[in-house]
């Protein structure tokens, strides 16, 4: 399904799940799509969550707008979709760049939020080499595509051995981000590395977390997600076993056990 936000741009989203259902709203990262989250949204869906699973704009079906898109932007077109939704409130969750936007709409919007979900992500802002990192890829990334980046990345993305031992999700993730937008993705990109620091929203934060790793994640590694557990007051943290930056495709059964546990308990 598809809706426009109020600048223009169009918004594909799926809903899966019993209408009554508590909402989670699930944030994929870059440079992916909504399916990311498919083995979460079945599984919740099946436990009678509502499921609502948006591609961000310049990312899968949605609209490209190519420049800059500031993270307040995206925090915006997801609260934009809750309206269209008649939704309120939901758990909000993210993966990486989406936990991070997670963090952003909890900024932004903190009373809509439920609980959060903070998977393989960090609060900090972007440092000075981080910020001329991303302009210099988003460049890049329009000048070449998305196949060498892609390629360059698969085994952090998920670790080496998953290259190898889970071909179908290797190859979910390399179609995921090779079929992005460079344009989207350079988009992104800029906005990412002007983004704020989410350290004093979180410390402040008065709902519920749960906070997730692979615990052979090189982006953001085990003491990332141990000092947002210890930033976050309702916080709990689960580390995954044997998976790397995208533990929710890596070892789907782990990541929805831990999942579905905090959330029996919002």
């Amino acid at each position: 399904m598809d809706f426009t936000t109020t600048d223009g741009t169009r918004i594909h989203y799926e809903v899966s799940g019993p209408a009554g259902g508590t909402p989670v709203l699930l944030v994929h990262g870059h440079p992916f799509d909504r399916t990311l989250w498919d083995p979460q949204t079945r599984a919740l869906a099946g436990a009678g969550y509502r499921v609502v699973t948006p591609d961000l704009r310049g990312y899968g079906r949605s609209e490209v707008v190519p420049g800059t898109t500031p993270f307040e932007v995206f925090a915006g077109d997801l609260a934009e979709l809750l309206d269209h939704l008649g939704l309120e409130r939901a758990v909000v969750g993210g993966v990486s760049m989406g936990g991070q936007l997670t963090m952003e709409f909890h900024r932004l919007f903190p009373g809509r939020v439920l609980a959060l979900v903070l998977a393989d992500t960090s609060p900090r802002p972007e440092a000075e080499d981080g910020k001329a990192f991303r302009r210099a890829l988003a460049d890049r990334l329009v000048a070449e595509g998305m196949g060498g980046y892609a390629d360059e990345v698969i085994d952090k993305m998920i670790t080496p051995a998953h290259v190898t031992a889970l071909p179908e999700v290797a190859a979910h993730v390399l179609g995921m981000m090779r079929g992005t937008d460079p344009e989207g993705a350079a988009a992104a990109l800029r906005g990412r590395a002007e983004r704020a620091d989410h350290r004093p929203g979180l410390a402040a934060a008065r709902v519920p977390a749960l906070i997730v790793v692979g615990e052979e994640d090189t982006y953001t590694p085990v003491p990332d997600a141990e000092e947002l557990h210890a930033l976050v007051p309702e916080s709990t943290l689960v580390v995954v076993p044997g998976a790397g930056h995208l533990p929710g495709v890596e070892a789907p059964e782990a990541f929805n056990a831990a999942l579905l546990e905090f959330l029996a308990k919002v």
